[in-house]
């Protein structure tokens, strides 16, 4: 049985963790209240001005706004303006968006007051906070 020589070796090594990227980038789960959209506004001031009333723009490795203040039974959306996937998922296991890929959406519904952190699985140091009022 022949051997491999280090390009195609290489090569193999390559093709296998590329898949693997983008079978984790298209890999998602959803929470009951929670829905997944098409990508773009849903209703606020576009991208000229940044997000609207209740949105969060993932842009530049972070979220915009870092922190929101919503009122009970309040519908956040946030839309992925980066060019690489991300995740909105909750630091105690209460929502999870999945892979939000570039012009995506996820939306959540907070029903009940109280503060919520969340983070990017992807990126951890990309974090946010919501308080429901």
């Amino acid at each position: 049985m022949k051997t491999l020589n280090g390009s195609k070796s290489r090569l193999l090594t390559g093709i296998a963790v590329l898949f693997a990227i983008i079978s984790l980038s298209v890999s998602c789960t959803k929470s009951s209240d929670s829905t997944y959209g098409t990508g773009g506004n849903t209703g606020g001031t576009g991208d000229k001005g940044g997000p609207g009333t209740n949105e969060v723009w993932i842009q530049g490795m972070a979220f915009n706004p870092g922190s929101i203040t919503v009122a009970a039974n309040d519908t956040i959306t946030w839309t992925n303006k980066d060019g690489i996937a991300h995740t909105v998922t909750s630091t105690k296991g209460l929502f999870d968006s999945g892979s939000i890929g570039n012009g995506r959406t996820y939306t959540h519904i907070f029903s009940t007051a109280g503060t919520y952190t969340y983070k990017c699985t992807f990126h951890p140091n990309m974090t946010g906070t919501v308080t429901v009022n």
